[in-house]
């Protein structure tokens, strides 16, 4: 059994793990979720994710590798052990079954189901959380399009780009954002730049990059280029 801290530093600690997998220059990327030889994640990175002191994070990590949930050597990073890595999938999974029961079936909003599952993940129950997966048919994603991890921890991360690199001419549709702060998600909704929308890319501002882009066949809006690759995409199947 991990305590709250524990657990939300197992996650912070997945997440950045993902982040330095991931595509820097918003290119097509796919993570696996489980990478056989993942970059080890600094002390200052975790500090900034958990909000707290270095000095903190540091006691927290001697903690977490006594109990062979990470590996870490001081100033050479850490990378979570098998253990470790099911159990922040096991944290996520909770977490965003979470945000779907929220959205789905009490009618939040996206841009408010983060803080609230914060608390649920933290409800240990597996047969809660296996009848809660099924009473939502079993979804594969939450209201922001990031992949939830199945029973036995696997994760299907479908390939996208981020909307900033798609060419003129071309027609995408959203399938997730990077960015989940509350403010960021209420923008997107209100300009129709959600879950599933279809976006035509008219033009793309060669001075600031910023794109005049056309969603579902009716809106035609600017948007700033620290918009755009916040916003992920894939080709219209």
């Amino acid at each position: 059994m991990h305590s709250f801290t524990e657990e939300n530093y197992l996650k912070a600690i997945y997440a950045l793990t993902q982040k330095s997998e991931g595509s820097p220059d918003g290119s097509p990327v796919s993570l696996s979720g489980a990478s056989s030889d993942p970059l080890p994640v600094n002390t200052n990175a975790i500090a900034e994710r958990v909000a707290t002191k270095a000095a903190s994070v540091t006691d927290m990590l001697k903690k977490l590798a006594d109990k062979q949930l990470i590996h870490y050597q001081k100033y050479q990073g850490v990378t979570l052990t098998e253990t470790g890595r099911k159990a922040a999938l096991n944290i996520i999974r909770r977490h965003r079954l979470w945000e779907v029961f929220l959205v789905d079936k009490l009618g939040f909003g996206w841009h408010e189901v983060h803080s609230l599952a914060e608390e649920l993940e933290h409800i240990r129950s597996d047969e809660l959380i296996d009848k809660l997966e099924a009473f939502l048919g079993n979804p594969q994603v939450d209201p922001h399009g990031d992949p939830i991890p199945d029973h036995a921890g696997q994760v299907r991360h479908p390939v996208s780009q981020t909307l900033s690199v798609t060419e003129a001419g071309q027609t995408v549709v959203v399938t997730g954002v990077l960015e989940h702060s509350s403010s960021f998600l209420q923008y997107l909704e209100k300009i129709g730049l959600v879950l599933n929308a279809e976006v035509l890319m008219r033009e793309l501002n060669q001075f600031d990059k910023s794109l005049f882009i056309r969603i579902n066949h009716q809106s035609d809006t600017f948007i700033s280029h620290e918009v755009a690759r916040n916003v992920l995409v894939s080709g219209k199947g």
